[in-house]
Formats: C-alpha cells, sequence, structure tokens
C-alpha cells in the first residue's frame, strides 16, 4: 500500500473540526491527502476566517458543493475521484480519533487480501447518555471480527453492517464493485458493504481502531433517522430483502432491559421504551414510504434535499431523450 488519503463530507463545521484535523495530523502512519467535500462554502470559510487552518495544514484540499447537490453515496465517490491513494478513509466531521494508532490500526486488517473494508469501533463521547454509551458497546464491541457471505446466516444483517464514520476501502475493490450507489438517502456504505460480500470479500470489524463519535436524538430525530433507515431497506431489496434485520434490534432491547434493572435504574429504562418506539414507527413508516403522502414523507424525512433530487428523477424518468424534450407527437405531425 503507497498511500493512505482521507475523505471527509463536511457540512458546518465547529471548533471540533480542528481538533479532528489535529488528531489526523498525529497519526503514526501518514496520511498523503485529507480531502474535505464541504458543502456550502460560506460556512467552512466562518470557521477557518482569521486562523492558520490552509498554513497548518497543507496537505488538505477543499471541493465545495451546494446542499442541493450533496448526496450520500455521489459525493463520497466524487471525493475518491480525487484521490490516487491505494486505500483511502471515510470519516465524517464528528468522528475524532481516540490516539495516533487509529489508521494504522484500520489498514492492518487490509493487509489480507480478500479483506475489502475495515470499519472502526466508535466510542461514546463524554456527554454522551447512559443509553447511547449502551448502544455504542452493543454495535461496536471490544473484540475484532471478520464477515464473509458464510456468516449470513449466523449474523443476518449484520453481516453487512459497516459505518462511513471511520472506515477504510480498498481502492481496487471499490472501483471493481461500482463505487458507493449513486443516489441514496442513507446507508451507502452497508448497500457497497453487501456488494463486497457477494463478490466474496470479507469486511472487517477493527476494535482497536477508534474514534470518539455518539449523537443524543431527541426522540423526533430518532424517528427521523429510522424512518430514512426505512427508505433506504425499501429502495435497495436486492440487498435488505429477505435478510433479517428486526432480530438485532430485539436483541438491543433484550439486553439493554436487563441492564437497567440490574443497575436499578428504572427511568432510564422508561426513556429507552419510549426511543425504541420511535426508532420503531419511524422504520416502519419508512419501509410503506411508497404508501404514505408526500407531506408526510417531508415531515417524516431528516433528509429533505433527497426528495428534492427523488422528485426530479421521477420527472425525467419517462423522458425518451431520442426523441427531442419539449416535444410530443401532436407537434411533430404539425
Amino acid at each position: 500500500m503507497n498511500r493512505v488519503d482521507v475523505i471527509i463530507p463536511v457540512y458546518r463545521p465547529d471548533k471540533r473540526f480542528f481538533t479532528l484535523m489535529d488528531m489526523l495530523s498525529k497519526q503514526t502512519v501518514s496520511i498523503g491527502k485529507i480531502i474535505l467535500m464541504n458543502t456550502e462554502e460560506r460556512y467552512f470559510n466562518q470557521l477557518i476566517y482569521g486562523t492558520t487552518f490552509k498554513e497548518k495544514y497543507k496537505n488538505v484540499v477543499v471541493y465545495h458543493h451546494s446542499k442541493r447537490e450533496f448526496d450520500h453515496g455521489n459525493t463520497r465517490n466524487r471525493g475518491v475521484k480525487h484521490s490516487e491513494a491505494d486505500v483511502f478513509v471515510m470519516m465524517t466531521q464528528d468522528a475524532i480519533p481516540a490516539d495516533e494508532f487509529l489508521i494504522e490500526k484500520l489498514l492492518a486488517p487490509l493487509q489480507k487480501e480478500k479483506t475489502a473494508i475495515a470499519y472502526a469501533r466508535q466510542l461514546p463521547r463524554k456527554d454522551a447518555t447512559e443509553i447511547e454509551r449502551f448502544v455504542r458497546s452493543f454495535n461496536y464491541p471490544d473484540e475484532n471480527m471478520e464477515k464473509s457471505e458464510k456468516d449470513l446466516e449466523r449474523l443476518g444483517i449484520k453481516t453487512f453492517f459497516c459505518s462511513n464514520v471511520c472506515a477504510a476501502y480498498k481502492r481496487n475493490v471499490f472501483v471493481e464493485l461500482g463505487g458507493f450507489v449513486r443516489h441514496t438517502i442513507f446507508n451507502e456504505d452497508m448497500i457497497f458493504a453487501s456488494k463486497a460480500v457477494r463478490a466474496g470479500y470479507s469486511i472487517a470489524y477493527a476494535a482497536d481502531a477508534r474514534v470518539y463519535h455518539s449523537h443524543d436524538y431527541t426522540n423526533r430525530e430518532q424517528f427521523q433517522r429510522n424512518f430514512d433507515l426505512g427508505v433506504s431497506q425499501a429502495d435497495h431489496p436486492e440487498v435488505f430483502e429477505g435478510i433479517p434485520s428486526e432480530s438485532e434490534g430485539k436483541k438491543l432491547v433484550k439486553l439493554t432491559r436487563e441492564h437497567f434493572l440490574k443497575e436499578r435504574k428504572r427511568k432510564e429504562l422508561l426513556k429507552f421504551y419510549v426511543n425504541c418506539a420511535f426508532r420503531l414507527l419511524g422504520y416502519k413508516f419508512g419501509k410503506n414510504y411508497k404508501k404514505l403522502p408526500r407531506a408526510f414523507i417531508k415531515r417524516f424525512t431528516a433528509n429533505r434535499d433527497y426528495w428534492r433530487h427523488y422528485q426530479r428523477k421521477w420527472e425525467v424518468s419517462g423522458i425518451d431523450a431520442t426523441k427531442g424534450y419539449g416535444k410530443n407527437a401532436e407537434k411533430e405531425g404539425e
């Protein structure tokens, strides 16, 4: 592996972004380029105005686009095109490396020929709620794991689980499999991971590659997030249909219930039950979004811009470009 680049979609960054840049500059493995795919130039300029950002981080390159142009899959694909590295690491702006060994530990599993992706462990931030802490420990345990097609029966949908909060990709495999799905509301990482698994590759969970990343979503925000999750699964039956996914949710509820009862924290357990109800409702509505009025969808989603793209895609889907735009049979016969 000759070089590693890091690709980060950015939108309205705050001062924590400088901490991310500092930690990336301290890695034991030298990073070639840090490619920032920034949404809305003015917000980025507001953050770095009056600082020595450009002088301090000389390997950073920034590409700006509008909010309407952003797409979880295609924006990242464009970032990859700006890189020539053998391996690139996808990150989000709110993921902070826990130490200077993050990149080194992510690269280690990729030494295996058939390992296509390695994703990091996500640790809760100091201000994370107890519920969030437990959920993080459930989704990101402290043991390494290698997942392949033979694990589908045992792990179900979790075989495809992978997070672009922090994940390293082999470029040759990424190109071979066509990159991320071009237009998606969510889950571009899992959709690509499913293609890799189906193609005979494996996915590594590198528990010793660690980032601090957690969210304290309100119940409404959790509903919206899970609505978008359901939409992504409904839109990609080739990935999710026929593979059980609800079992992981049931397992999480069971273990969390046992944890809070053991700790005698019934108030936290009640909060968790309410949170789970919002998660489940959002997910179910998302899975059945095609039956909902468009007004409901706009209220339920966390990503309204996606639906503008979706509407445009629907509007042009029936156009035959060979006949010329703006023409119809009556006019052609005049």
